[in-house]
């Protein structure tokens, strides 16, 4: 399946969560895409995160995931996902960090400098070392990782103009149903 890089697909806030990110549904087997299955798509995501992931000033422009370094950065993002996912949820991820540490380990070995490789790798050590952990979100209606920016805290989706909108017609739907049951 072949689709565009939006900037909703880089609402995470790192380059790390966007990588992470680029699976749909990822706890629904019967809807669950993975965006890098996609002909060309790993290929086309540096140059989107380039355009619109919020740690573009970072990095400049990225090389594309070397063909023979893909198992690994796949197995990267997945260890991306579990750790900050835990961490998130119940704050006790501390016995996944050593998978996600030797993941970047195994990426950095191989990866070149100017590659998406080390530069997720660098984006997920900023965001282990991340000095208020508790802006780390998971989204209410997508469940992608995202960084709340936002003042008090108080952000609920990874992007308003889609998640939200999708939460708050949601919510009108099932008001009006409710009201017009007999």
């Amino acid at each position: 399946m072949s689709f565009s890089w939006t900037p909703h697909r880089f609402s995470g806030g790192a380059l790390a969560l966007d990588v992470a990110n680029s699976v749909i549904l990822r706890h629904d087997d019967e809807r669950r895409i993975d965006r890098f299955e996609g002909s060309g798509q790993m290929e086309s995501f540096p140059k989107a995160a380039a355009n619109f992931c919020a740690e573009r000033a970072l990095f400049g422009d990225i090389l594309p995931v070397r063909q023979e370094n893909r198992t690994d950065f796949i197995g990267l993002r997945e260890a991306i996902d579990r750790y900050f996912r835990a961490r998130v949820l119940d704050g006790a991820a501390d016995a996944l960090l050593a998978e996600l540490l030797a993941a970047l380990a195994q990426v950095l070995r191989r990866a070149s400098s100017d590659g998406l490789e080390a530069a997720t790798v660098h984006s997920t050590l900023r965001l282990i070392a991340m000095p208020d952990p508790e802006r780390m979100k998971i989204c209410r209606n997508c469940g992608w990782l995202f960084i709340d920016r936002s003042k008090n805290k108080s952000r609920a989706w990874c992007d308003m103009a889609v998640c939200g909108n999708r939460a708050k017609a949601s919510r009108h739907y099932r008001r009006k149903k409710e009201e017009t049951a007999p």
